[in-house]
C-alpha cells in the first residue's frame, strides 16, 4: 500500500517508523516542521514527502495532528483523496472530528473511520517516536453504518502488522466519555499534583509513586487544551467526581476519623481490584 501520514510527531512518527520496520508499504509523510521532515527522511521513517502529486495515490491516509487542524486538512484536501482510499484520523477525541469528517468523506466518496491508538509517552515529537510504541497496544476504531467488513479487515491486518495487540470498536460518544476518565482526567490530576511547593523540595524523598503521579504532567499544553475543551462535558463530570472523593478523604483526615479513612482506603483498594489492570 501507499500510506500517507499527516503529522510526524510522537504518534505519526511512530506510525511511520512502525510501518517501515514491520511492512513493505511505502510511506509518504508531511509535517509543518522542516527539521522533523529532514529527520524523518534521514532516519528512513518516510520514503518521501507527501505532496499534492502523490496524495491521490495513497491507499491509506493517517492523520496524526490536533482535531482542529485535522478537520482543516481534510476540508482542504478532500478533492485530492482517491475514492478508493481509506482515511483514518488518530485524534484523541472523536465526536467533534467524526461529526466534521464523516460528511466530507461521504460527499467525496472515500472511506473514513475515526481512530485512536492507545499508546503514548510523556515526551512528544518525532525524536520521541519509536517503531515499538504500539507494541501490545489497543487501537480504537469508531465504525458507522457506512463502514463495511472489508474495510475493517484491511485495517485490522494493517494495525496488527505494525504491532497492535488488537482492535477495540466504539462509537464517538462512548469513546469520549471513557477517555475523559482513563486519559484526560489523569493528565489534569498529574498537572495539579505537581504544582505543590513540595514538588521542588522532594529530592531524596520520592520513589515510584511520585514518578507514577507526575509522569504525564510533562505534556503539550496546546494539544491537551484542545482535547480537554473538545471533551469538556465528560471531563468536567469526571473532574467533579474526583474532587468529591478527594473531599471525603480531606474531611476524614481533618476530623481524625481513623475508621472513615480506613473505609475509604479499603473501598479504593476493592474498586481497583474490580477494575483490574496494572
Amino acid at each position: 500500500m501507499n500510506i500517507g501520514i499527516i503529522g510526524l510527531g510522537l504518534i505519526g512518527g511512530s506510525m511511520a517508523k512502525s510501518v517501515k520496520a514491520h511492512t513493505a508499504h511505502t510511506v509518504w509523510g508531511s509535517d509543518l516542521d522542516a527539521e522533523t521532515m529532514t529527520l524523518a527522511r534521514m532516519s528512513g521513517a518516510i520514503d518521501a514527502p507527501l505532496t499534492a502529486e502523490n496524495l491521490p495515490q495513497c491507499d491509506l491516509i493517517l492523520i496524526a495532528i490536533c482535531p482542529g487542524a485535522a478537520i482543516q486538512w481534510v476540508q482542504s484536501h478532500a478533492a485530492q483523496i482517491a475514492k478508493t482510499a481509506i482515511l483514518v484520523d488518530l485524534c484523541g477525541v472523536k465526536r467533534v472530528v467524526v461529526e466534521a469528517l464523516a460528511p466530507i468523506a461521504a460527499q467525496h466518496g472515500f472511506a473514513y473511520i475515526g481512530g485512536h491508538p492507545m499508546a503514548g509517552r510523556e515526551r512528544g515529537g518525532f525524536t520521541a517516536s519509536s517503531d515499538s510504541l504500539f507494541s501490545g497496544a489497543s487501537m480504537i476504531l469508531t465504525p458507522d453504518k457506512r463502514t463495511d467488513m472489508q474495510l475493517l479487515e484491511t485495517l485490522k491486518a494493517f494495525f496488527l502488522d505494525i504491532g497492535f495487540a488488537g482492535l477495540t470498536f466504539s462509537d464517538p460518544e462512548e469513546h469520549d466519555r471513557i477517555i475523559a476518565f482513563t486519559s484526560q482526567l489523569a493528565h489534569i490530576a498529574s498537572s495539579a499534583y505537581v504544582k505543590s511547593p513540595e514538588a521542588q523540595r522532594r529530592r531524596g524523598f520520592s520513589a515510584g509513586s511520585f514518578k507514577d503521579m507526575t509522569r504525564v504532567a510533562r505534556l503539550d499544553e496546546n494539544m491537551w487544551t484542545e482535547l480537554f475543551l473538545d471533551d469538556a462535558d465528560y471531563l468536567v463530570k469526571e473532574l467533579d467526581i474526583l474532587i468529591g472523593h478527594l473531599q471525603e478523604y480531606s474531611d476524614a483526615l481533618k476530623s481524625g476519623d481513623a475508621g472513615r479513612v480506613r473505609a475509604l482506603l479499603k473501598e479504593g483498594r476493592e474498586m481497583k481490584a474490580t477494575a483490574g489492570g496494572s
